[in-house]
């Protein structure tokens, strides 16, 4: 007879024993584990994680160098049809969908967590593509097929791919192109990350002053 294997449960007391930190370890063990578990935890409170897996636009103000396109957007008339996610954000399939806002998403948190973003934001090519298929995706009952394959395809003069914003340029946020260009653009405020408890005794303290 062969050598019998071991079910599940002897598999995950073996795991366990391995990973388990000798008696003397085990204290400052959980306590680190605690602390680590703490940090994650409010760093997905105060950056509102939830509100990205939505189609909500004021999800893109959360970090506030989005304000002047989120304020340009709103004006527009893409701001009363479309939402931030059905221009910039593929919509052929689920997973892609979220495939693309996870990579997208790390990518910004990266750069606002790091405060490394530019004073011009500039679309990528990942995200270029994926609006102009949304563009065509909207639109495509206004635009002949013949000019569909000539926006796709490479221009005579420079061989590079033409995009339907290279004539509708201001479509929809204007000409605004860095940080300063609406620098008090009336935008929804976000919610407050302090707790009210918190924000009710530093009053009273700073009022007996």
């Amino acid at each position: 007879m062969g050598k019998e294997t071991p079910d599940n449960q002897s598999v995950f007391r073996k795991i366990y024993s391995f990973l388990k930190p000798p008696p003397k370890w085990q204290f400052p063990v959980i306590i680190l584990l605690g602390i680590m578990g703490g940090l994650i935890i409010h760093t997905f409170y105060i950056s509102n994680a939830v509100s990205y897996l939505s189609d909500d636009p004021k999800t893109c103000i959360n970090c506030h160098v989005m304000n002047p396109q989120f304020k340009t957007w709103e004006r527009s008339s893409h701001g009363r049809f479309a939402t931030c996610n059905d221009c910039h954000v593929p919509q052929d399939n689920i997973l892609r969908t979220y495939w693309f806002k996870a990579q997208d998403g790390m990518r910004h948190a990266t750069i606002f967590t790091l405060r490394t973003e530019p004073q011009v934001i500039q679309i990528k090519d990942a995200g270029k593509q994926a609006v102009q298929e949304n563009c065509i995706r909207c639109h495509q009952n206004n635009i002949h097929p013949i000019a569909v394959r000539a926006i796709g395809a490479a221009s005579i003069i420079d061989e590079g791919q033409r995009f339907c914003w290279d004539c509708h340029r201001e479509v929809p946020h204007g000409k605004v192109n860095s940080l300063s260009s609406t620098p008090y653009a009336n935008v929804p405020r976000l919610t407050p990350i302090m707790p009210e408890w918190l924000s009710k005794f530093i009053e009273e303290e700073n009022s007996k002053k």
